[in-house]
C-alpha cells in the first residue's frame, strides 16, 4: 500500500472553480481506468474556501507511477498550474490502521 495526501492553495473563486472542474474530468478517468488506485479523494477544507486536499491510495508504488502516467492525470498535471497558489505533498507509508492489507 502507498499513499499521499496533496494540499492546493488555489489562486482565487474563479480558479477554485476551474480547478473544480478539472478535478471532476480528471476523477473520471481515475474511477474507468485505474485498478491499482484504491481510494482517491478531492475534500474542500472547512475554513480554507480555496483549499483542496487529496488523500490517494494506492495498491503499491508501481500503481501510483502508472496513475501518473495515464493521459487523464499527464492532462491534469499539464492544466493546474494555471489555478494554484502554492502546492504540499506528503508521502505516505502505512504502519497501522484499519482495513489495512496484511
Amino acid at each position: 500500500m502507498y499513499g499521499l495526501i496533496v494540499r492546493f492553495d488555489l489562486v482565487d473563486e474563479n480558479a477554485a472553480r476551474k480547478f473544480d472542474a478539472l478535478v471532476a474530468r480528471t476523477g473520471d478517468g481515475i474511477r474507468e481506468r485505474e485498478p491499482g488506485t484504491l481510494l482517491y479523494t478531492v475534500n474542500e477544507v472547512e475554513g480554507a474556501p480555496l483549499s483542496r486536499v487529496f488523500y490517494e491510495v494506492y495498491a503499491d508504488r508501481a500503481a501510483f507511477e502508472t496513475h501518473e502516467e495515464t493521459p487523464h492525470v499527464k492532462a491534469f498535471l499539464a492544466e493546474r498550474e494555471q489555478y494554484i497558489a502554492n502546492t504540499r505533498v506528503e508521502f505516505l507509508q502505512p504502519t497501522s490502521g484499519k482495513n489495512l492489507p496484511q
